[in-house]
């Protein structure tokens, strides 16, 4: 085991002499007429790798941090001193077969400009072996830190961690690297948020609160001016939530709610400036251009709503999007109307930045206190994960030398051209952090609210209720509100006097504040308040999904306030789903209820209805997964690790990502053809009992796992007589000799088959 150690970390010390000594390395700048050749991927040295950028006319790129003070940079954190807190990840996939991945060679690091030039000039351990952290949170005198599969709390004392605490021993016990939770964002509703999970956290005193929240995105979650959350898949742009987070997840019967997981930007075309021959699937028709170029999205990750006030007016509500795999980062211009948030892309036929250098990997983007765009380049050669890489993308590898090094990686800021950057900080003073929350930098307000709430300044109430009464500017009313929730220094007739606010956005954040000042001597006021607000439709599915709190203290209330909603919008999708999603296990009751003044059975709120009624019974058919999981323990094992972060642990799909496993045609028949799809994937539409998939509604493509070295014929025999065998499936049993037989069949195969391929078979 020493001698294994010290192997691995000479080959660090290694990777990282590589990193420096490619500084005297020649290098061409992205714009100029020299050619490039790409049929090498050179290291290029931190201080030369902005001139392999091209960038949209009026900004500049400038490097805050390289290696050697950081390395394998994938999330960050800014403290009120403006230091960066960074997550290393250095044990992320040494080689094409991930040797040494669970080695605890991850850190949580800070990084400080000590001398103000704008280039970080210290590095400060924090946190060391780490098994591949991914995600962390500061908040009060401590920070969360995701280590898979645990959420630890460190409470810290200078700088240094003096206790551990866990949070929570389920936040990434399913899924490999590229499927499970991360994020960590800490929302305007003071509830913390994840992509790839379907689960919030709260620290409430000492205790740490846990709740059930809609299941969004795969990397990086990002928010908006009104705490609306964003996020993506690694093939789709951007999606986002027309609501406040908190709503509309309580009817487990229920399988959407819309306004959740909305295609905000459904365009996925991207633009490199090089060609990208690099990625998972380039072999297959469509994936690259003439060029060699990535056609669609294939790794799209991070967005971030921009919140800065640096860009200017252009940039506000804005979304940039990362692709690591094509070295680029996408500009979203995104609109509202109503409820609606819709978006395009700023440019057609190229991007907002881009670079000729393949180890350029942009997997986060950050707001900063100075207003701008901060970028962490995790700078590596291979960022597919063992899981899914196929033969095809181990030979591009292999051919352009990108498995090392793995000590670099670079953090750059966009900022205007020849623009001065002052970065705000955030003091311990409770009038100024009160004023602060009128900023124009949405980072700033966040701060501060943060900071008044962690650090329990009572003090501020008198000048935070003040705010509330002063609407002229409604971002800092929304941020007090919030702030005073924190404080638990909220009063009824306060909240009561902006839900008759004529900024909408302001009756909104009010609403969402409801569920934390309901209780049993103000929900009287509150429904009265609700009814007054039936007839406003923007507020319409938030007096649904408020009237979940009302519940508690008086039933008849909240269904009369259900009921009012139906008779006014029975054809309006939102409201509908709002109210179902108050329904859970009373659903049929409330039809029969309903018929009584709305019998058509052609309105929305009785179709969606009907069709979580017929789930529901649906369901009741299932066969015990229990029991399945003790007959196939290691196919139970890899559908957890490996499926069920697309298909759902259902086995119906997840919207945007793939379709129903349960009784699919495919599942349930032909067990050589499953076998095949499995082994090499499945690229394309998808006829799943009668209804075609495609993207946008999922995901392009199904990744094949017969190349993975981990995962035995004998695993993938038992994973699909687990499949073959759930929910309300019934094909019977796969042997080992049956994936042997289908695999040497298909031997040399790379690609995944297409529909057309499969049914040409039979």
């Amino acid at each position: 085991m020493k001698v294994y150690i010290y192997a691995f970390l000479i080959l660090i010390v290694f990777s990282l002499y590589q990193c420096q000594s490619y500084k005297k390395a020649s290098t061409t700048k992205a714009t100029s007429d020299k050619p490039i050749d790409f049929n090498v991927s050179p290291v290029v040295p931190a201080n030369e790798s902005i001139s392999k950028m091209v960038i949209e006319d009026g900004f500049e790129v400038e490097l805050v941090a390289s290696e050697p003070i950081v390395t394998t940079p994938v999330a960050m954190s800014f403290d009120q001193k403006g230091r960066m807190w960074v997550v290393e990840m250095n044990g992320y996939m040494p080689d094409t077969l991930g040797t040494g991945e669970d080695k605890p060679s991850g850190k949580i690091i800070i990084l400080e400009d000590k001398n103000k030039d704008g280039v970080v000039d210290e590095r400060k351990v924090v946190i060391d072996s780490l098994v591949l952290p991914r995600a962390i949170c500061l908040i009060e005198d401590g920070i969360l830190v995701a280590e898979p599969p645990n959420l630890w709390y460190y409470e810290l004392k200078n700088d240094k961690p003096v206790k551990r605490i866990l949070v929570d021993d389920k936040y990434a016990v399913d899924g490999n690297v590229e499927h499970q939770p991360n994020g960590l964002l800490r929302a305007l509703d003071n509830w913390i948020y994840n992509a790839k999970s379907s689960k919030r956290y709260r620290k409430q005193g000492d205790k740490w609160l846990i709740e059930n929240t809609h299941f969004r995105g795969q990397w990086g979650v990002s928010q908006d001016n009104y705490g609306r959350l964003y996020y993506n898949d690694n093939s789709t742009n951007l999606l986002g939530d027309y609501f406040s987070p908190g709503f509309g997840a309580t009817n487990k019967n229920q399988r959407g709610v819309d306004g959740f997981s909305a295609r905000t930007v459904p365009n996925n075309r991207v633009y490199p400036i090089r060609p990208t021959p690099g990625v998972n699937r380039g072999y297959s028709p469509g994936t690259l251009d003439d060029s060699l170029r990535l056609v669609n999205f294939t790794a799209a990750c991070s967005p971030l709503i921009y919140r800065g006030d640096l860009f200017g007016s252009a940039y506000d509500f804005n979304a940039f999007v990362a692709e690591p795999s094509a070295n680029l980062i996408k500009r979203n211009i995104l609109k509202e109307s109503g409820y609606i948030v819709k978006g395009e892309q700023a440019y057609k036929n190229k991007e907002f930045l881009a670079s000729v250098d393949e180890r350029f990997r942009p997997v986060s983007l950050y707001n900063g206190p100075d207003g701008a765009l901060y970028v962490l380049d995790m700078y590596r050669g291979i960022i597919q994960h063992k899981t899914y890489v196929t033969p095809y993308l181990s030979g591009q590898i292999k051919a352009r030398n990108l498995t090392l090094p793995l000590a670099c990686g670079r953090i750059y800021k966009i900022v205007p051209n020849g623009k001065k950057v002052v970065a705000t900080r955030i003091p311990d003073d409770p009038a100024k952090l009160v004023s602060l929350l009128g900023s124009a930098n949405g980072f700033v307000r966040d701060m501060a609210q943060q900071r008044l709430i962690d650090g329990k300044y009572k003090q501020a109430i008198p000048a935070l209720k003040a705010v509330l009464k002063h609407t002229g500017n409604p971002l800092q009313v929304i941020h007090a509100l919030w702030t005073l929730e924190g404080l638990n220094a909220l009063e009824t007739n306060e909240v009561l006097a902006l839900l008759k606010s004529t900024e909408w956005t302001i009756r909104m954040q009010t609403l969402a504040v409801l569920p934390s000042v309901i209780n049993l001597s103000s929900y009287r006021n509150y429904v009265q308040a609700l009814n007054e607000l039936v007839d406003d439709e923007l507020a319409a599915p938030y007096v649904a999904f408020v009237s979940k709190y009302i519940k508690p203290f008086n039933e008849n209330s909240a269904d009369e306030l259900l009921i009012s909603l139906v008779k006014k919008y029975p054809n309006n999708n939102f409201v509908s789903d709002a109210v179902i999603s108050n329904l859970a296990y009373r659903e049929e009751s409330f039809k029969e209820t309903i018929a009584k003044f709305e019998p058509d059975t052609n309105l929305v709120i009785n179709k969606e209805l009907q069709k979580v009624i017929t789930a529901f019974n649906n369901t009741k058919k299932n066969r015990d997964p229990n029991v399945l999981a003790k007959q196939f323990p290691r196919g139970s094992a890899l559908f957890s690790s490996t499926c069920q972060t697309c298909h759902s642990r259902d086995g119906n799909g997840i919207a945007s990502l793939a379709p129903p496993l349960n009784k699919s045609q495919w599942v349930n028949g032909d067990k050589n053809t499953l076998i095949s799809i499995v082994l090499f994937g499945l690229t394309g539409p998808v006829n799943v009992n009668g209804h075609v998939y495609e993207a946008p509604e999922i995901a392009g493509d199904m990744p094949g796992i017969g190349h993975s070295d981990e995962i035995s014929d004998e695993d993938i025999a038992q994973l699909l007589s687990f499949i073959r065998g759930s929910w309300q499936n019934n094909a019977g049993k796969i042997d080992v000799k049956d994936v042997v037989s289908v695999r040497e069949k298909l031997k040399g195969r790379q690609k995944a088959f297409t529909v057309a391929e499969l049914e040409s078979k039979h």
